[in-house]
């Protein structure tokens, strides 16, 4: 990976996470600068990680190559006006902030072709097992786009997406996507004590299971559907139940519950861009 300089607005989990599967991957810590209101934050961030922190936002960003804006979604349109005197054709900024268009983070930096790359990384990022979507506005270079994947790749899956208008079903989908899986999991689990199961046993082999299942999914070349008629005898005990899942209509539930999603990322992202004057 390129040794370019990156600096980091928010030492929250996010960040963590980033620098985390940065430094793993061979990164020097002395080209990571953080910036953080909180004093014990980036305490914090020089004894894990010996980056260099900055309490002021455009001291850290001063001499660095790519932004990384890790702060929450409502405080995103303070620090981008914070930083924007000072802001250089040259850099890259990269907002990881959940819901923010492209479009209100340019009005805001008030930059002619202001490279900007906005990204959706989920909480798996957390144990670098994440799956992030990027999108690039025009102003983005080969170089920047190269920069910024490997970047989010450092903990995960990192994919681009050409259109925007996408990344609400992105946030459905993978973004709000691990807390579908978690329902999942706390359903089986019930459901495994409901049938006589110890709570610890039954806890034990749902995860157990969603993870040999989602391993077998990503080391396969074959779709979910192919996989779940392999494990679906005629007849038998798996068929049974997923006869009941159909009965239910499952699959609209989730048709429904990820629209909604959707839906709800369109209006967040609607009222975050809003100009506070």
């Amino acid at each position: 990976m390129e040794q370019c300089t990156i600096a980091f607005i928010g030492g929250g989990n996010m960040a963590r996470s980033l620098i985390g599967g940065l430094l793993n991957n061979g990164y020097s810590a002395d080209k990571i600068h953080v910036a953080d209101a909180s004093t014990e934050t980036l305490e914090n961030m020089t004894s894990r990680f010996s980056v260099t922190t900055f309490t002021d936002n455009t001291a850290a960003i001063a001499d660095a190559d790519v932004v990384i804006l890790a702060v929450k979604p409502q405080q995103l349109q303070t620090v981008i006006r914070q930083i924007s005197p000072h802001w250089q054709q040259s850099k890259l900024l990269v907002s990881i902030a959940a819901g923010i268009r492209l479009v209100d983070i340019e009005r805001w930096l008030n930059t002619d072709k202001a490279a900007i790359v906005r990204a959706m990384p989920n909480t798996p990022s957390l144990v670098q097992a994440g799956a992030t979507a990027l999108c690039a506005n025009s102003h983005v270079s080969s170089q920047q786009h190269e920069r910024a994947e490997s970047i989010l790749r450092a903990v995960g899956l990192a994919l681009w997406i050409n259109d925007e208008q996408q990344m609400d079903a992105v946030t459905a989908l993978s973004g709000s996507g691990p807390a579908y899986f978690f329902l999942v999991l706390e359903a089986m689990q019930t459901a495994g004590m409901e049938l006589g199961l110890p709570e610890e046993t039954a806890r034990l082999l749902a995860i157990e299971t969603g993870f040999g299942a989602t391993k077998m999914a990503l080391e396969s070349n074959e779709s979910a559907c192919v996989l779940r008629q392999r494990v679906t005898s005629p007849g038998g005990t798996t068929e049974r139940a997923l006869d009941t899942f159909e009965e239910g209509d499952l699959r609209g539930l989730f048709s429904k519950a990820l629209k909604a999603a959707a839906d709800r990322a369109d209006e967040l992202a609607t009222q975050l861009g809003q100009d506070y004057d």
